[in-house]
């Protein structure tokens, strides 16, 4: 496994709203749901797609294209057209700040 690299501010982060951030070129999308912060890759599997633009529902993203939910926890898909699960990404959160591992 990779070494953690910061990623954002717990701040960047607000309780149940999602947030962009790009790392190493690659776009990451964070989410704040319950006071617990998730990392998942931002792009849909179905369709290149930003998640970022769709809508938070529970512990799930909306794909804003086709509809797809990908749940944050483990970056499955629940409902078509998605078949392929997101990348999901192990969150440490040190003195206010928001580590992922790539």
């Amino acid at each position: 496994m990779s070494e953690a690299q910061k990623i954002a501010n717990l701040s960047d982060v607000k309780p149940g709203k999602m947030f962009r951030a790009t790392i190493d070129g690659q776009a990451i999308l964070l989410a704040n749901i319950d006071s617990e912060i998730f990392a998942i890759d931002d792009m849909c599997t179905h369709e290149d797609a930003s998640l970022y633009r769709g809508a938070l529902k529970g512990h799930c993203v909306e794909c804003p294209l086709h509809g797809s939910h990908f749940d944050f926890r483990t970056g499955k898909p629940d409902g078509n057209p998605a078949t392929e699960a997101v990348k999901t990404y192990s969150v440490e959160i040190r003195d206010d700040e928001i580590f992922i591992c790539l």
